[in-house]
């Protein structure tokens, strides 16, 4: 298995661009501050405004589309500070403005420059965006069917979303000439090369998403189950193995697993556990929350937990630093997602302690996800520090797992 195997597609190097109306995909979704409501700069950021500066020295008149967050969610909100860090990077004013397909959208693109940028407002205020439908059928959506007919050329840019069957995704491609973007060529040909070095896989697993760490270690178990060296599991997923053993997390974490339907992973989780426990490294010990708000420690046998868990202990911090250092030149350690609460000091001692483990390692390190590239920004990192930083955290592991995807398949039947 090697994720999806060679995707051919059009670059912007065959797109004429001088005078014409570009509608570029990128992906500024970021971490914002609880204290200050400040979105965060992360590597996306700085990735994505290297194509969009591209495009407009080239005389582009550039439409770039972006999201951030989930309506519902605490980080779902508008552009307005995407669009000042962006135009900060690009060195050229890149407008927001506060709409998608309304009046004001369609004028601002109507009227937009040759050589200027605007950045419409987060696309996941429609409520047909964020659904997942086929390109033909999206083509109807909102966004592609008030759009498209304003647009030259479609850029999707963002590998991070590829794996979305999403309006703006998938639907703009459907209607107009596609091409990919600088990320999305350097995301693809480095992940491929990484597949490529070696058949001894570590997976580091955390974050708040437990579903898409299932789904690779589902299919490499049943594809390539021999090249599983090892699994060091944190998060959300590091909880649901220890639950999946028979222990009470506590009635916080609990509660937080149920409203957030982390639990209907259990049964996938111990099939897993079934198939390769031996292999899969669960935490120790935990932090939690003291009624002062300070990290407090418990260990996996003096569980519940009075509070809830937001990292791994220090207990499985050595644990998993001591994995990390033994590893040799012929494994590779694939990333998704960190430890624990890494935005709450008090709680980023498991990401920072096992990444900059990572970052020291002999073994070659593939870093995948929002969450963790700003870790890397927050801990001091850089990119280089590692083999390679993708952007793409579900898509990713879509890719690894060779699962179809959307924005990949668009892209290949231009």
């Amino acid at each position: 298995m090697a994720g999806q195997g060679e995707i051919r597609f059009k670059s912007i190097d065959q797109l004429d661009v001088a005078g014409r109306r570009i509608a570029v995909r990128v992906d500024l979704n970021s971490s914002i501050d609880p204290q200050t409501g400040k979105v965060q700069l992360n590597e996306r950021f700085r990735a994505h405004s290297v194509t969009v500066k591209e495009l407009i020295e080239r005389g582009g008149k550039v439409v770039v589309l972006a999201h951030q967050g989930r309506r519902g969610d605490p980080d779902f909100t508008d552009l307005s500070q995407h669009a000042e860090i962006l135009s900060s990077l690009v060195g050229e004013r890149v407008r927001f403005v506060p709409d998608v397909v309304g009046a004001e959208a369609v004028n601002a693109i109507k009227n937009l420059p040759k050589g200027e940028a605007i950045l419409l407002d987060n696309v996941r205020k429609l409520e047909d965006e964020d659904v997942d439908k086929s390109p033909d059928e999206h083509a109807k959506s909102t966004l592609p069917r008030t759009l498209a007919p304003l647009l030259d050329a479609f850029v999707l840019d963002a590998f991070s979303v590829a794996h979305r069957g999403h309006s703006s995704i998938v639907g703009l491609a459907a209607l107009l000439p596609t091409y990919a973007g600088r990320v999305m060529e350097r995301e693809l040909s480095a992940i491929n090369k990484m597949i490529a070095m070696t058949d001894k896989i570590v997976f580091a697993l955390g974050g708040n998403k437990p579903k898409e760490c299932v789904n690779v270690l589902e299919r490499f178990i049943k594809e390539r189950p021999k090249s599983v060296h090892s699994v060091l599991t944190g998060g959300v997923l590091g909880q649901l193995f220890i639950k999946s053993r028979g222990y009470s997390l506590g009635a916080p974490s609990e509660d937080f697993l149920t409203k957030k339907k982390h639990v209907d992973f259990l049964g996938k989780v111990s099939e897993i556990d079934k198939r390769i426990g031996d292999r899969v490294i669960v935490p120790l010990d935990f932090a939690y929350a003291g009624k002062d708000g300070s990290r407090m420690e418990v260990t996996v046998e003096g569980l519940p937990s009075p509070g809830e868990i937001q990292d791994i202990g220090s207990r499985t911090i050595q644990r998993y630093r001591e994995v990390i250092e033994g590893l040799e030149r012929d494994t590779s350690v694939i990333v998704k997602g960190p430890m624990g609460v890494y935005e709450k000091p008090e709680f980023r001692k498991g990401t920072q302690s096992v990444y900059m483990a990572l970052a020291k390692t002999r073994a070659a390190t593939l870093i995948g996800g929002g969450d963790s590239v700003t870790a890397i920004e927050i801990l001091g990192l850089r990119p280089s520090d590692f083999t390679y930083v993708s952007l793409g955290g579900g898509a990713l592991i879509s890719f690894l797992s060779g699962e179809p995807m959307p924005g990949l398949q668009v892209l290949a039947k231009q």
